[in-house]
């Protein structure tokens, strides 16, 4: 799995994967045998990170070793290995507050020293990705896989016989929400029962009427952040748009994760979706001449009058990959990294349907699977004055469930403004 969806599910995974190659063998961080180990989430991608280490250990004394572990337990993997003789070398995440905890015990080494010897470790991926691993001043990450945008998804013919188009401001959406209930279709598609993607028309409109640094400052401690009159403009503008009926009225009864909420665009009984891009591949797998002639897509909508930049993305900046302080063989993790920007990394991400990150993948994206989708991602990200990192992805793990239950309950109608501001101020402070 190479979705969003599947981030979330690692990180409440409550069961320990047992079968795990971690560190097998003894202290996995190569002293004595030559070896550095690298941990990633065992997903169909994984071809691409066995064919890297493969390249990489044609030519190098110290040879790479690459465990994978079951999506599920990956997350509870990597907590349980961490501060043990049995933690990788290198290791998969999502940065932000994925790896917030461990950079601030003193567990991950920064990248200073790296990229002073090779530059293009940060200078050969976009920005707004590669600081999305940075803390406290400090990288801490190197993109891998690829990027994850946030865009709102369209079913092309529902929209035609509405004689609408793709909304391009929050009024076009409003306006085009009263029209298609008045012909008995659901105008936005909504997997509510899974909670994350709800939580992201809670991203995309407080970026649009408060501009990033509103949740900055939240994250950062600023309780009052969530109080402030901005964060009331967001919550009353998902109230509007909610009890408009926009998202019908069982949308907690439907999910995305078992193909619930894709399928109501793909069949026509709704009309948009917001999802991260790897919605294109889902409706691909699912539903693919829809996929292939009735599937739009577009930025989400503009709002006049709010502090955000009409450009600003929100979703899974990346993946990428960390090095444990406590490795022994730095130089080959560094010669290892290197390859995260190399042609032949894009080259594979892209023929497995990923966007990597690298300035370099704008030259190679006619090798993509579909390189229109690609190259419209690619610009938008690039372009992007702000890409803000999923709030439950930013968030420590703890802060998932209550954030989750706060924007449900939202949702609802089961809280007001009031009980979300409250509950979002009870968030521990990444």
């Amino acid at each position: 799995m190479r979705s969003r969806f599947a981030a979330v599910t690692l990180v409440t995974a409550l069961v320990l994967g047992t079968s795990a190659a971690c560190g097998s063998g003894g202290d996995s961080s190569g002293a004595g045998d030559g070896t550095i180990h690298v941990l990633v989430y065992g997903d169909a991608a994984n071809k691409v990170e066995k064919q890297i280490v493969d390249t990489f250990n044609r030519t190098s004394k110290v040879k790479a070793v690459l465990d994978t572990v079951p999506g599920a337990d990956y997350q509870q993997k990597l907590q349980t290995v961490i501060n043990t003789p049995r933690a990788p070398d290198v290791f998969f995440n999502w940065g932000g507050g994925s790896i917030q905890s461990f950079a601030k015990a003193g567990l991950l080494l920064p990248l200073d020293d790296f990229i002073a010897k090779d530059p293009g470790l940060k200078d050969n991926f976009l920005p707004a990705v590669f600081n999305s691993a940075v803390i406290d001043g400090k990288p801490y990450g190197v993109p891998m896989r690829g990027t994850q945008p946030v865009l709102l998804f369209h079913n092309k013919k529902v929209l035609a016989d509405a004689g609408l188009t793709p909304p391009r401001t929050w009024d076009d959406l409003l306006a085009a929400t009263k029209v298609l209930k008045d012909k008995g279709i659901t105008p936005i598609a909504l997997g509510g029962g899974d909670q994350w993607p709800t939580l992201m028309w809670f991203e995309y409109l407080y970026d649009r009427i408060a501009g990033p640094g509103l949740f900055q400052r939240a994250r950062g401690g600023d309780k009052e952040a969530w109080a402030s009159e901005d964060s009331r403009k967001a919550l009353a503008a998902l109230r509007q748009l909610v009890d408009a009926g926009a998202f019908g009225s069982n949308f907690d009864s439907v999910k995305f994760t078992d193909g619930g909420s894709p399928a109501l665009v793909a069949k026509g009984k709704a009309a948009f979706e917001l999802m991260g891009s790897w919605y294109y591949s889902t409706q691909q797998d699912a539903n693919p001449d829809f996929a292939t002639s009735g599937l739009g897509y577009a930025a989400f909508p503009a709002l006049s009058g709010g502090k955000g930049d009409a450009a600003d993305v929100v979703g899974n900046t990346n993946n990428f990959y960390s090095v444990l302080k406590r490795t022994k063989h730095p130089e080959a993790v560094a010669a290892f990294l290197e390859l995260m920007y190399s042609d032949e990394f894009v080259k594979a991400q892209l023929a497995i349907g990923n966007l990597p990150t690298t300035t370099g993948t704008e030259n190679l994206l006619d090798l993509s699977a579909s390189p229109a989708y690609s190259k419209d991602q690619y610009r938008l990200v690039k372009s992007a004055p702000s890409f803000q990192l999923s709030w439950d992805q930013a968030y420590p793990p703890s802060a998932m469930t209550p954030m989750h239950t706060a924007v449900q309950e939202f949702f609802d109608g089961r809280i007001d403004a009031d009980g979300f501001i409250k509950a979002m101020q009870a968030l521990p402070a990444s």
